[in-house]
């Protein structure tokens, strides 16, 4: 999709890309592109352009190393994130120069890499998921590796693990049940709106390829365990703050959006119950979490223990 200026929406934050080069022909991603909003005020605005990047230079401390295909450094009070790909050479294909909030960037293109009428996508991963879970960490949400469920009931399920601990098979479980909505199987952004907890999907989908710009009151934490039968195990609080933090993305190199992150993520456990989910791979698993005994269960203090399939 050609644009001069892209405004996308995720979790409520607005970004706005755009060009003044009509040479840079922006594009979107496929995944992302039900993201789409029409333009209104953003929250956050990036400007891209063509640059040569073969003398830029690197003068102020590295405050992160991903090993692999970014850096950040902190430039003149601004973030430079730089990314390389052994697929270009060792200059980068590109850089993003991001105030100290986030709210305004541009993202400097190296030119000798590109064919002219080559379409672009400025934010493409991984600097679109970076960008937002900086702007999320100063104080609007947290983002976690999870597949989320909204279900017939408009009920918010959140099934948290790291790879391979079965969120896409969870995903591909609800995906056909009548009513039931995936909005992600592998990143949900979570949100304080109010009173409630809201969970949004994101376009930074898993191996199933779901991801829908939908939001739903978060009902339920559950980490996820692969297990021979299905059983639900109630978490303490302390436990579930641990087991959320690292399987959230927090900028490791901010303090103060770590202390926000923690803060945040014991807000959630205070006010949604946690377990830990075992589950057999087939239907029977959803209509476990559907099923009245844990609607029974879910009424109940989540600080206790329960037994198999739900029972005290």
């Amino acid at each position: 999709m050609i644009v001069n200026k892209i405004v996308l929406q995720i979790a409520d934050i607005t970004c706005s890309i755009a060009s003044a080069d009509p040479s840079v022909e922006l594009r979107i991603e496929r995944a992302t592109q039900s993201f789409l909003v029409p333009e209104r005020d953003p929250d956050i605005t990036i400007e891209a352009r063509w640059s040569d990047l073969s003398s830029i230079k690197y003068e102020g401390p590295k405050l992160f190393d991903s090993g692999a295909l970014w850096q950040l450094h902190r430039v003149d009070g601004v973030f430079l994130f730089s990314f390389s790909s052994e697929v270009f050479g060792t200059i980068p294909y590109k850089v993003a120069l991001l105030k100290k909030d986030f709210s305004t960037g541009e993202v400097l293109l190296h030119h000798p890499y590109f064919h002219i009428d080559q379409l672009l996508h400025p934010l493409g991963y991984p600097l679109d998921e970076l960008l937002f879970t900086n702007f999320l960490a100063l104080g609007s949400g947290v983002e976690v590796h999870a597949c989320g469920v909204t279900d017939s009931q408009g009920q918010g399920h959140l099934f948290v693990g790291q790879s391979t601990a079965g969120k896409t098979t969870m995903a591909r479980l609800w995906e056909n049940q009548p009513e039931v909505k995936v909005l992600s199987d592998d990143r949900i952004i979570l949100r304080r709106m109010g009173s409630k907890i809201w969970m949004y999907g994101t376009p930074w989908h898993g191996e199933a390829m779901l991801a829908s710009p939908s939001r739903v009151p978060l009902t339920a934490v559950y980490f996820l365990g692969k297990g021979q039968k299905n059983e639900l195990v109630a978490q303490k609080a302390s436990d579930s703050i641990s087991r959320l933090f690292t399987c959230s993305f927090p900028p490791f190199y901010n303090r103060d959006a770590l202390d926000f992150t923690l803060a945040f993520l014991e807000a959630v456990v205070k006010n949604i119950p946690c377990y830990e989910l075992k589950f057999k791979p087939d239907k029977s698993a959803v209509e476990f979490i559907k099923g009245a005994r844990f609607t029974r269960l879910r009424q109940k203090a989540p600080c206790g223990r329960t037994g198999r399939n739900g029972e005290r």
